[in-house]
């Protein structure tokens, strides 16, 4: 085998070991978020059940999203989660038959309603996010701060990139 002219090898070896680090660091990637991911959906099934009983799990983002945004059109919430507005009419019609949201014709277009987590949705919904960052808090005490911070920045940065 002729090397090349940086002594490193010959140029396919090199480029094999290029997109074989890469690949590495991608694959690495895809393994860890495929268990974080399974882990949160897990941890979102248990916390809407803690939320109320009879909550589905992906309602609880429904929740957060409800809880931190405001009152919103369901065709919003719709678009924000890249669901059908029949999948939104369902998750959202279950919530209102908990008692955790209800339904207010919207000022700006008769025609169309704002959905508003209730006192009762909000009162159980902050109840169980304050218990789950407790849990963080228990989970994450040998971290550093900074080191919190960074993760939750690149967290941030990886949902802006998939947003986009």
């Amino acid at each position: 085998m002729a090397a090349d002219v940086h002594g490193s090898g010959t140029e396919p070896e090199r480029d094999l070991a290029v997109t074989s680090g890469v690949d590495h660091e991608f694959l690495a990637l895809e393994q860890e978020l495929a268990v974080f991911l399974r882990r949160a959906r897990a941890n979102s099934g248990e916390m809407a059940r803690e939320v109320h009983p009879d909550l589905e799990p992906a309602a609880y983002g429904l929740l957060l999203r409800l809880e931190s945004g405001g009152a919103q059109r369901a065709t919003e919430l719709a678009a924000y989660f890249g669901v059908g507005k029949a999948t939104m009419s369902r998750q959202l019609r279950a919530l209102e038959e908990l008692g955790l949201v209800s339904r207010e014709p919207d000022p700006a277009d008769g025609r169309a309603w704002l959905i508003r987590i209730t006192d009762e949705g909000g009162n159980r919904f902050r109840r169980v996010r304050g218990a789950r960052r407790e849990r963080y808090v228990e989970k994450l005490a040998g971290w550093d701060r900074t080191e919190i911070a960074e993760l939750a920045r690149l967290l941030h940065q990886l949902n802006a990139t998939a947003e986009s």
